[in-house]
């Protein structure tokens, strides 16, 4: 005797799944609708307080200035007339708004007004620098010629400042070189690995943080030109530059890393995946942005950097591509021994040097933005091509193996067994 046991029968309408349902607008039926406020847009009841605080502080600034108070000085002027403004400002919203109103203006006015003095001395900065070495820019000399046959009294038709460029590309990269691995395996240390010695490193970070500069010249001076090298070289500058590096990097990146999700690093782990993997693939990558602006930090430390060169570099006027032999001088370096000249020419030189240097920390900025601006996940173009062929490849496999299975021949039915 057979057994068989039969499925039970399933209706229609418990096989049908319901249908999702869609997010609708209501009709609003004959309800008159209002336009819609855009909250980017600025409301004319917001410019008319502004404009009325403005005219009043420059008024009372000018009266307390000019006649009340023996007060002179246009900066003196100016921070009179933002607290003023910023006072009067208040008065005028507290008119038709609540006290939570005038104070959420206020302190938009605020951020506002710190983000264009930021600005302001931003712009002026470039600007200076630009408009005073103009001069020395404008000739193409000054790009690719060193000071070897140039003289104080020389005009800017001869010299450059070639040999600091190079120097200053050798010191930072091999200054970079050092810190981006190191910098970053201490931040991973201190995330993933922790413990008491974790503390310990975290301290001592936070500690180097606070170094003077010219502090970490006197230990590489002290601890590699006078007991290995006997010589300034621009090794010995790259290593001063890496000690005043080293500790932003690595609490940037400690930062970083502390954003990074435990629900990630959890799920890599339930699926298997080592602690290395884990963090190699899922959170070095979810913090690539965040990594990359910890660079750009250190970078813009140690390219600027004056007085660790000074000690450990020396200074020269020729050519020197051998960061282990001879003196070896930089950007910040030759802004400061240009400018110290009274020579107008030379004083030139000096500003179109630190013009190099702000167009040269602009592009490796940019070089690094580019490297890791990309968020976790992004792929770039290349990425998605490969993804896209995969994906092709991966559908004609199933093609093939589905047609496979169609043409092959049908196994007979097993023979059921009697009770």
């Amino acid at each position: 005797m057979s057994t068989t046991i039969e499925a039970p029968e399933i209706s229609d309408a418990a096989a049908s799944e319901p249908e999702p349902r869609r997010t609708s607008t209501p009709d609003p039926g004959d309800t008159p609708v209002g336009l819609r406020r855009s909250l980017r847009a600025i409301r004319t009841d917001d410019v008319y307080p502004v404009i009325g605080a403005a005219a009043g502080a420059m008024a009372t600034a000018t009266l307390l200035f000019g006649w009340i108070a023996p007060l002179t000085g246009m900066v003196g002027w100016l921070a009179v007339s933002f607290v003023l403004f910023i006072v009067f400002y208040g008065l005028l919203v507290s008119v038709v708004a609540d006290l939570r109103e005038v104070i959420d203006r206020v302190m938009t006015v605020l951020l506002a007004s710190a983000g264009i003095i930021l600005f302001t001395a931003l712009v002026f900065v470039v600007v200076f620098v630009i408009l005073r070495g103009a001069d020395a820019l404008f000739h193409w000399n000054f790009f690719v010629q060193d000071m070897q046959y140039a003289g104080p009294l020389d005009g800017l038709d001869v010299g450059g400042v070639s040999h600091a460029i190079m120097g200053t590309l050798i010191q930072i990269g091999i200054a970079l070189a050092i810190t981006v691995p190191l910098g970053i395996l201490t931040a991973v240390f201190l995330n993933e690995i922790g413990g008491p010695f974790a503390r310990f490193v975290r301290t001592v970070t936070d500690a180097m943080t606070a170094l003077p500069s010219i502090v970490a010249g006197l230990f590489v001076y002290s601890a590699i030109i006078l007991l290995i090298t006997g010589q300034r070289s621009g090794f010995a500058a790259a290593m001063a530059i890496t000690v005043m590096m080293l500790p932003i990097v690595v609490r940037a990146a400690d930062v970083v890393l502390r954003l990074v999700a435990g629900n990630l690093r959890e799920a890599a782990l339930a699926l298997g995946a080592s602690r290395f993997r884990t963090v190699w693939h899922v959170v070095l990558p979810t913090a690539r942005s965040g990594l990359a602006t910890a660079v750009i930090l250190g970078t813009a430390r140690g390219i600027g950097e004056t007085s660790p060169v000074l000690l450990t570099s020396g200074v020269t006027a020729v050519m020197n591509l051998n960061p282990f032999e001879g003196p070896m001088i930089s950007l910040p370096l030759q802004v400061f021994d240009f400018v110290r000249s009274p020579e107008p020419n030379m004083i030139a030189r000096g500003f179109g040097a630190a013009a190099v240097l702000m167009l040269l920390v602009l592009a490796l900025f940019a070089i690094a933005r580019v490297i890791g601006g990309r968020g976790p996940g992004e792929l770039t173009a290349r990425q998605r091509r490969a993804v896209a062929r995969q994906s092709q490849n991966d559908l004609i496999r199933i093609e093939r193996a589905a047609r496979a299975r169609t043409a092959a021949p049908a196994a007979p039915p097993a023979p059921q067994e009697e009770s």
